[in-house]
């Protein structure tokens, strides 16, 4: 990461400081303060509610955080690269009504695999476009993207009329994404897991990962190098995107059902557990392990409210809450690390 400088860390005789330079190392690793609010959170409600270590919720909670992780990848990507994505949450939803329609008209063999695999290049358009109009119009991609997402949203609203679409396409894609399979787990959870993985090799050991942090954290000495800094935030705009759309995807196949509220909200969910898995808003620094443990904390809040008694309606307000917080910790954390 070129944003990350090499500290000489001096040998002292004192244990004291001794342990203090390796908490101040810990702290700057970006999965740590997720991992401990991770683990915080789900000791808390494990004792609030003690059906919370049921299978049968863990499997739900897997199926929220797999569907907003999802998502949170992509989202995260592009902020170590420097930009925002508004219009996750629309892209959700286009691509899952994109998929339905199509899936419905396409009646012959894997005809739920064509409308897929549509679904999911209308979303890199969506990114493309995002990006064009970012780059070449020099728009702020917070103003762009918010644009994009009340565009797709009203796109949506306009031809449905506000009604809702049942999925009367075959099995296959739905069976592939979200069939229930064994002791009630999904394969969104193991694609979830899927995605993690390789995208956290992508950012952390490949030539385009050092790249989108060069791009995110150091545009100037990125461009010296000879890096695209316009390419790789194309390329990472239409990875939040395409994300995006697959996340929309499986959440449709599981309900069978298309309707136009679907994902509202959501983009804001995704930045809260990119932020809190320790991605910069600035960009330049973060972790997708971090972002996967921050849908994690922010299914785990969703669930464990409602079993703890508590009226899901307040689930809003913790992300609104969180949201403040996330920025609070961001800027200190830019200060440690930057030493700004």
């Amino acid at each position: 990461m070129l944003i990350i400088q090499n500290q000489e860390i001096a040998h002292h005789q004192n244990e004291g400081i001794r342990s203090k330079w390796t908490f101040e190392e810990l702290r700057k690793i970006p999965e740590f303060g997720a991992l401990i609010a991770f683990l915080a959170l789900f000791i808390f409600f494990a004792i609030c509610a003690p059906r919370f270590f049921s299978l049968r919720n863990i499997t739900s909670l897997l199926t929220i955080i797999a569907e907003l992780g999802i998502m949170t990848v992509g989202i995260s990507f592009l902020m170590i690269g420097g930009e925002i994505d508004l219009s996750v949450s629309s892209a959700y939803a286009t691509a899952g009504f994109v998929f339905v329609t199509l899936a419905n008209i396409f009646t012959f063999p894997l005809g739920s695999l064509l409308a897929f695999i549509v679904a999911l290049l209308v979303s890199l358009l969506i990114g493309f476009v995002n990006s064009r109009v970012v780059l070449r119009g020099g728009i702020p991609s917070f103003i762009a993207t918010l644009g994009m997402m009340m565009f797709l949203r009203g796109i949506l609203l306009g031809i449905t009329g506000g009604r809702s679409i049942s999925y009367a396409g075959d099995s296959l894609v739905p069976s592939l994404l979200t069939g229930i399979m064994a002791y009630r787990f999904r394969p969104s959870h193991f694609w979830f897991i899927a995605i993690v993985v390789v995208f956290s090799f992508i950012l952390n050991h490949t030539v385009f990962g050092n790249r989108v942090f060069a791009t995110g954290g150091k545009k100037l000495a990125a461009y010296t190098m000879g890096v695209n800094v316009n390419q790789v935030k194309t390329a990472c705009f239409m990875i939040s995107s395409v994300l995006a759309g697959l996340s929309g995807v499986i959440a449709i196949s599981r309900f069978s059902l298309a309707n136009v509220s679907f994902g509202q909200g959501m983009e804001l969910e995704a930045i809260a557990a990119s932020v809190i898995g320790g991605t910069l808003m600035t960009g330049g620094y973060g972790s997708i392990i971090g972002a996967a443990l921050g849908a994690g904390i922010m299914g785990m809040v969703r669930t464990g409210l409602v079993m703890a008694g508590v009226p899901s309606y307040w689930y809003n307000a913790f992300v609104g809450i969180i949201l403040v917080i996330a920025a609070v910790v961001n800027l200190k954390l830019r200060s440690t690390i930057l030493g700004e």
